[in-house]
């Protein structure tokens, strides 16, 4: 029998139940023994063992459920999760490069991404080449010792769009690995590797865990990847994900088709109410209609969102921080991807800009679309 991905979400990894139990119990162990010393020998040296426990900070039953519906979404041979996003991040960079590489890196990727990158590789020998990301730009940041090509599709704020099959098109005939933030559109409304990216990570902490009270990681792509990660990086940094947070973790994507497809719906609403404010300069959301790169858009993704961002005609220090701080829903956080709504007002400066401005990005949760408008609507008073 041929089941559609939100089956398998549901049951993919739990054919087994514990006493009976329909949600699987949190093995909440540090490590596990073994009968023998032949079976101990075998689950440390044999990597053809599917699930070989032996430390939880190499694998766990509840990592392992997990990661079997990460990759099953992904469209991936394997997958892996750790404690946070950074932590999936940083592994899969390190996989890919040494002393001596250099990587061409989107300039709106996630900002500690950005930081890794800037302020911590180059003590070991790595160098960074930012571009806007489009596929000619990325096409000549290359260099000889290019080993990474980093994408972020929609990248953080601004939601850039990079163009997946002809960038790895070139990153594969050149040698080149790529990897994909792929946190923005989850897995149900986008699969990179399907269009050839060779690594896609995840800050689970958003959609995929979905109830603002995990922090979490992961890191999609084929076995010999994963494999090699497991025994290197992921082993060695000590960045897995604990049984709990996996466990929380399931708990989580067992809802993620409604919550994606409420996202869709909300982002939609708020845009068509963002776009007639006269008190906003420009919106920027991968679901206009009007989107510069909607034919892009449409063949690398099935959905939308709901973060979206706005430019305020007015730009002044003290009016945004009045605007953010009388809202009564939206919360000012950093995060996105739980139940609750936020509001960030960003100053800051992207590569192609003539000049730093102040952006809001929006986050919308699970409440009333009428109410956050209205929220919205006394706040704007201060934009004015």
């Amino acid at each position: 029998m041929t089941w559609g991905k939100e089956t398998h979400l549901q049951h993919l990894g739990e054919e087994k139940h514990y006493a009976g139990a329909v949600t699987p119990p949190i093995f909440q162990t540090s490590l596990f023994v073994h009968d023998t010393l032949a079976s101990l020998k075998g689950m440390i040296a044999d990597p053809n063992v599917e699930e070989r426990y032996v430390y939880s900070r190499v694998g766990n039953p509840n990592m392992t459920i997990v990661e079997k519906k990460l990759a099953m979404l992904e469209g991936t041979e394997s997958a892996m999760v750790f404690a946070s996003g950074m932590a999936a991040i940083t592994a899969a960079v390190m996989h890919c490069v040494r002393a001596g590489d250099h990587i061409v890196c989107v300039d709106t990727s996630y900002g500690p991404t950005r930081s890794f990158m800037t302020d911590y590789l180059p003590g070991y020998g790595v160098e960074t080449t930012y571009v806007v990301g489009h596929t000619d730009e990325i096409e000549a940041a290359i260099q000889p010792n290019t080993k990474l090509i980093y994408l972020e599709s929609p990248s953080s704020v601004l939601f850039r769009i990079q163009d997946f099959r002809a960038i790895t098109a070139i990153a594969k005939a050149k040698g080149i690995k790529t990897i994909t933030d792929n946190s923005n559109c989850s897995p149900l409304f986008q699969n990179p590797a399907a269009m050839g990216v060779d690594i896609v990570v995840h800050s689970a902490t958003k959609y995929l865990c979905g109830h603002s009270d995990v922090v979490a990681g992961a890191l999609c792509a084929s076995k010999a990847i994963c494999e090699e990660i497991a025994m290197r990086e992921g082993q060695w940094f000590g960045g897995r994900l604990a049984p709990f947070d996996s466990w929380l973790m399931l708990r989580g994507m067992r809802t993620l088709r409604l919550r994606m497809d409420e996202a869709k719906r909300m982002g939609a609403l708020m845009f068509d109410y963002l776009k007639n404010r006269p008190e906003v300069e420009e919106v920027y959301y991968s679901g206009d209609p009007n989107h510069p790169q909607r034919e892009l858009i449409e063949s690398q993704q099935t959905g939308h969102n709901s973060l979206i961002t706005f430019k305020p005609k007015v730009q002044a220090d003290e009016a945004l921080a009045k605007f953010a701080e009388s809202l009564d829903i939206f919360q000012m956080g950093v995060s996105w991807g739980g139940f609750e709504s936020l509001a960030v007002p960003i100053y800051g400066k992207p590569m192609d800009w003539p000049e730093e401005q102040w952006v809001v990005r929006l986050y919308l949760g699970l409440e009333d679309i009428e109410d956050l408008k209205a929220d919205l609507d006394q706040g704007f008073a201060h934009l004015r």
